[in-house]
């Protein structure tokens, strides 16, 4: 077996769980917390890794129901993820391009937050973060079938209501 090492295993996540605690609790201050104490949880279970079979996906369901927990206690304002995406998502140089493409970004992070939680978050982790089904499965404790559905559903529902805002008045 593998032997875990804090520095170089668990450390090097801290960026994939601020961004999944952002998006549950939509407020980078919250988001913050979540982690540090996700941290904090995570060295004091350090003696029982080779339990896990992962220790990521560890990691990402402590965040996780951190993060609910958190955003049960209060109600988040709605934050929209890191202005670079915008930035690699131009290819026109003019300000109208970018206006438009800036924009265009906004209405998909609002949709996105709109969703339903489950939906929401499983499009975190397989859209955003990149996740296999399989760990987003374990992280969300359901099947990973009911990954596919729910990822299939969220991209439906945002890409419906990205067309009708998109194309109304044409």
């Amino acid at each position: 077996m593998h032997e875990f090492s804090f520095q170089d295993d668990i450390l090097p996540l801290k960026d994939k769980l601020f961004r999944l605690a952002l998006r549950i609790t939509m407020d980078r201050a919250e988001a913050e917390d979540v982690v540090e104490e996700a941290m904090v949880r995570v060295w004091e279970k350090r003696e029982s890794y080779s339990n896990y079979d992962s220790v990521e996906a560890f990691c990402l369901v402590v965040t996780k129901n951190l993060a609910l927990d958190m955003s049960q206690k209060k109600d988040a304002q709605n934050l929209s993820l890191d202005e670079s995406m915008a930035e690699s998502e131009m290819d026109e140089s003019d300000p109208y391009h970018q206006l438009a493409n800036n924009e265009k970004l906004k209405l998909i992070h609002r949709l996105i937050n709109e969703l339903p939680e489950r939906q929401r978050l499983v499009m975190q982790l397989r859209d955003i973060e990149g996740e296999s089904y399989k760990k987003i499965a374990l992280v969300m404790n359901i099947t990973e079938a009911q990954v596919k559905i729910d990822i299939f559903r969220a991209r439906q529902k945002v890409k419906q209501r990205f067309l009708e805002i998109d194309g109304y008045g044409l």
